[in-house]
Parts: structure tokens; C-alpha cells; sequence
């Protein structure tokens, strides 16, 4: 008997899941989220192609931080320019754009390659409890 390989041209079931992150630890809605997104959950999951689902995250403004990372935890950029490296804190980050901090942290934990780009694409992040995903019947996933 052989082992079944997705193959690029398979069709894969590709399911909506929503993820409340109000009160949520950020590592913990992170992982949730970065699994689906790869599939990893799935009995075809195959590491070289996107078998994910979709995954929306809402109250992102409302995610919880441990410890002092508040205060600590540094957020950076660079312009590409001489100089051009911009730092800020995760308050300030939370204050200016909520959204930002749990993309980061699911960015993080995917793929650095052009799979991994696919995959995050497939994330949808908004910063209050509202989004425009209702028709793709999304399933509500329990983060603990």
C-alpha cells in the first residue's frame, strides 16, 4: 500500500475559522492560528504544499500580554535607509495599530519562504469584535 501525497493540483477543503483573542494570551491565539494556517491539523497535511484553512482573528486590541512585555517587549523597522531603523514598544504599537501584534507573532512562527507568504496571506486580523467574513460561514474556535 502507498502513502497518499497532496499533490499540487489537488483540490483541498480549505474551512473559515474565527479566533476571539479578547483576554487571550498572544502566544497562545498565535500558535492556534499559525497550525491552521499550515494545516498541520489535517490528515493530508504535507509540509511543502498550503494545505491551511483561513483563520480570522477579532479583538485583536484585547489580546493579552504576560509579564512586563508591555513595557519591554520591542517592535522594529527598518525603511532601508541609512538610519532608517525605527523602534517601538508594544504599548505604543497597541495604541497606534492593535492589529500589528498579532500579525507579527503569527508571522513568526511560519514559513520564511514563499509558501510561508501564501500562508499568511490566508490571515485576516481586526482589531474589534466586527468582520466582513459572514458569508464564508466561519467556524468559532475556543482558544484557552
Amino acid at each position: 500500500m502507498r502513502t497518499f501525497t497532496v499533490s499540487a493540483g489537488t483540490m483541498i477543503d480549505r474551512r473559515w475559522h474565527v479566533i476571539d483573542a479578547n483576554g487571550k494570551v498572544l502566544g497562545r491565539v498565535a500558535t492556534t492560528a499559525a497550525r491552521l494556517l499550515q494545516g498541520k491539523s489535517k490528515a493530508v497535511y504535507t509540509p511543502f504544499i498550503d494545505t491551511g484553512d483561513h483563520v480570522v482573528i477579532v479583538n485583536a486590541a484585547q489580546v493579552r500580554l504576560t509579564g512586563r512585555k508591555e513595557e519591554q517587549k520591542i517592535y522594529r523597522r527598518h525603511s532601508g535607509y541609512e538610519g532608517g531603523l525605527r523602534q517601538e514598544r508594544a504599548k505604543e504599537v497597541r495604541q497606534r495599530t492593535p492589529r500589528r501584534i498579532v500579525e507579527e507573532a503569527v508571522r513568526g512562527m511560519l514559513p520564511k519562504t514563499k509558501l510561508g507568504d501564501a500562508m499568511y496571506r490566508k490571515l485576516k486580523v481586526y482589531a474589534g469584535p466586527n468582520h466582513p467574513h459572514a458569508a464564508q460561514k466561519p467556524i468559532q474556535l475556543e482558544v484557552e
